[in-house]
């Protein structure tokens, strides 16, 4: 597919202002994925949210989000990158202003939902942005590593602010801290963006995109539903529906001219190990932490504030551990940080489920973040430079959209999967007084860790299998991508 060029190079100084704002775009599009969970409990007291509506508040998000970013991704390529994260960053800034002033559960859930519709617009522009700006060699290593680092410590960073707004404001502060620095974003993106688009016969594949829409969305919905057992009509139904049409969906790829997600993508051994492992990844980061916020304010009895500082560990862990790890991946390769990091991290999950009701802290979860920051990081700093080498220009959105999406429903999955696990074991738990109730909860959160730890261990031997080659042949040189239209 043509494509009409300006080197790279002659962006200069201006890539690393570049890399700066898409760095923010992705904290914001990250950190938004758990900011709110810190907040969960008191807008569950305030608006009567039901256990259920508490956890669709996160899986409307990471569906929406999840299950759109292909079609975010393509529209990126053929209608401009820069175009479509203005837009995106406008209707995501508006968006978490109706979350903000939400006043029923109904009126939040959507808000997060519209919340995923355009972060499904931003995100991908923004990584493909990324892409075409260093489009190999050092830079792209260190410009990756940066934004790989940015995406793996939003989560925790959004523990601590959503707690520090949730203590000292209101817990809707949450989302009406994006406005601001949307606006910013907005702002730094006009000045200093520049467009990109592939060029070419350009058309949309409408009916992939209702397919893979309707197939993960139910999906994600079934695996919700198995929360009320497994052998249910509902859930066995939605989720051989969600097969059944992401198999249709598959089939029409390989069939159109200009698919939604081109095949070729996702077929490379390599780098779809690399989309598998963001999947659990993603399953880890929005799912399981999400039971340690509830631990640390439910059963721990912290505040949202004091919730929130104890999950920094982590994100320090992470932003330690990260240089380090951009200094080794041009020395020993993506490979052995990409097996070695889900075991550590798998370490820390397996210590954090050994928590007890009347458990300490520093004894219990503080040595477990720790150590999954540092698997953490391990496996950030080149997963996302891994999932996109080798893509050509005209399918950096298609392929910036699926590393996102993997991510995404990857958290959907495993969040609802953790949630039938957690109900499962904690209804299963005699409940006599207060401390039993508590005792429940904890089991129930143990689970999910164990859960998310064994998810880290397949992750890595995915590596083991799929990673494979020489360390130059994994991560591009200098040119080797060639030159991209930058508009």
């Amino acid at each position: 597919m043509p494509t009409s060029s300006v080197p790279t190079t002659a962006s200069g100084r201006r890539r690393w202002w570049v890399l700066l704002v898409l760095a923010a775009t992705q904290l914001i599009v990250v950190l938004d994925g758990t900011i709110v969970n810190i907040a969960l409990p008191a807008a569950q007291t305030e608006l009567g949210l039901s256990d259920t509506q508490r956890q669709w508040v996160v899986t409307a998000y990471a569906l929406a989000f999840g299950a759109l970013l292909l079609l975010g991704g393509r529209i990126a390529d053929y209608w401009g990158r820069k175009r479509t994260y203005l837009v995106g960053m406008v209707g995501f800034g508006l968006a978490s202003a109706f979350g903000g002033i939400a006043q029923s559960g109904t009126e939040l859930i959507i808000a997060r939902g519209l919340q995923g519709v355009f972060a499904a617009l931003m995100a991908p522009a923004a990584l493909a942005l990324l892409t075409v700006t260093f489009p190999g060699g050092r830079d792209r290593n260190t410009a990756f590593a940066v934004f790989g680092t940015v995406a793996g410590a939003g989560a925790a960073v959004g523990l601590v602010l959503g707690g520090v707004l949730t203590e000292f404001a209101d817990w809707r502060w949450c989302l009406l801290v994006n406005v601001p620095f949307v606006i910013v974003a907005f702002v730094a993106g006009v000045l200093l963006v520049r467009e990109s688009r592939a060029e070419g016969d350009n058309r949309y594949d409408w009916w992939g995109a209702i397919t893979v829409i309707l197939g993960l969305g139910s999906l994600v919905y079934g695996f919700t539903l198995a929360e009320g057992g497994w052998g249910s009509l509902d859930t066995i139904a939605f989720l051989a529906i969600g097969v059944l049409l992401l198999v249709v969906f598959v089939l029409i790829e390989r069939r159109v001219a200009q698919p939604l997600l081109p095949l070729r993508i996702v077929v490379d051994r390599v780098r779809g190990g690399a989309f598998l492992i963001q999947a659990i990844t993603g399953s880890v980061m929005i799912g399981a932490m999400l039971y340690l916020t509830f631990h640390l304010q439910i059963v721990l009895g912290f505040a949202p504030l004091e919730a929130g500082l104890a999950s920094l560990p982590m994100t320090a862990a992470i932003m330690i551990t990260a240089p380090i790890a951009t200094r080794l991946l041009p020395a020993i390769g993506p490979r052995p940080l990409l097996i070695g990091g889900p075991l550590i991290g798998a370490a820390g999950l397996l210590y954090l489920s050994r928590i007890t009701a009347d458990g300490d802290y520093f004894v219990q979860v503080l040595p477990a973040l720790i150590v999954l920051g540092i698997g953490m990081a391990m496996v950030f700093v080149p997963l996302q430079n891994l999932a996109l080498a080798g893509v050509a220009p005209h399918d950096a959105g298609a392929a910036s959209a699926t590393a996102n999406a993997m991510m995404q429903i990857g958290g959907s999955i495993g969040l609802s999967v953790f949630t039938t696990l957690y109900a499962s074991v904690a209804g299963a738990q005699v409940v006599t007084d207060s401390a039993s109730q508590l005792a429940a909860f904890t089991a129930g959160y143990s689970i999910a860790f164990a859960s998310a730890a064994i998810g880290l261990v397949i992750a890595s031997i995915i590596a083991i299998v799929f990673i494979r080659g020489k360390k130059d042949e994994l991560l591009p040189p200098a040119g080797a991508e060639g030159a991209v239209h930058l508009g």
